[in-house]
């Protein structure tokens, strides 16, 4: 009894699905536009967004400057942005609020063509203009519509995106800092993107790490120089060290930072020392 309930019930679903794949086929390939539109706003209702933004694709154009025009770009919009597609759904948002800058749905728009942005945002070791654009669009939102029930979510997805940003830059100043080690001049190109990312980036996530590694760079740049420059940039080193402990007294760093310390007060005595025999 239960498996005959249970082949009819297949059976059942089976032609709902069977007809409703027919009648899909059918308007798709029909010049009715109104049937389109109807079949598309009941697809677009029931969470079928692949098959709602192929009938919005056909009948947008035919739209525009109607009275459905709004509702159809924007619905078309976010059938892609609900299917993924998330550079054709922030292409296809911003042409809705230019198309219709006074619409009630002109914040949603706004906020879902910087999600679309934020969702195209890859790992922070690529190319990031595409986080760049996310940040552009995400702060324009966040300034304009500070009241708006998308304003945490919007702020925490820019936090995250320039934390992303950040992390590049801490990671490529820290590979110039390890071809340091092979050669020597390379750790004044560290130096140098590591005091940017300090001076850029004072309430990072970072900051201490970028702190440290600047302690590294300058010593191994100091233990390596000429005479003529080794005094200078031992004292230098130094002045990071104290750096790191004005800002970060409990430094997770400690250990390697007080070792790095502890060579440059050593190379420094010597001078201490020659100076006081003479």
């Amino acid at each position: 009894m239960f498996l005959k309930m249970r082949q009819i019930l297949l059976l059942s679903f089976s032609v709902v699905i069977l007809s409703s794949c027919s009648e899909y086929q059918k308007v798709l390939k029909n010049e009715d536009v109104k049937a389109k539109y109807d079949l598309a706003e009941k697809y677009y209702d029931e969470g079928d967004y692949k098959r709602a933004k192929r009938l919005f694709e056909q009948i947008a154009p035919k739209y525009v400057g109607r009275p459905q025009g709004e509702r159809v770009m924007f619905f078309f919009a976010n059938s892609y942005f609900q299917t993924g597609d998330y550079y054709l759904s922030g292409y296809q948002f911003e042409r809705f609020m230019k198309s219709y800058p006074k619409s009630d749905k002109i914040q949603e728009a706004s906020f879902l063509g910087a999600k679309s942005y934020y969702e195209l945002s890859p790992a922070y070791s690529l190319d990031q203009t595409d986080t760049d654009k996310a940040l552009a669009k995400l702060q324009t939102f966040i300034n304009t519509y500070p009241e708006s029930e998308y304003f945490e979510e919007a702020n925490s997805m820019a936090r995250e995106l320039t934390t992303k940003k950040e992390k590049k830059q801490i990671e490529i100043a820290k590979q110039f800092n390890k071809l340091g080690e092979f050669n020597y001049p390379i750790l004044i190109s560290a130096i140098k993107a590591l005091d940017n990312f300090i001076s850029d980036n004072p309430g990072s996530v970072y900051r201490e790490e970028a702190l440290y590694y600047r302690i590294e760079a300058a010593t191994n740049l100091a233990l390596n120089s000429t005479e003529k420059r080794r005094k200078e940039r031992l004292e230098e080193a130094l002045s990071s060290y104290n750096n790191l402990y004005r800002y970060f007294p409990d430094t997770k760093f400690k250990k390697k930072a007080d070792n790095l310390s502890e060579k440059i007060q050593k190379e420094l005595s010597d001078y201490n020392t020659t100076s006081d025999s003479k």
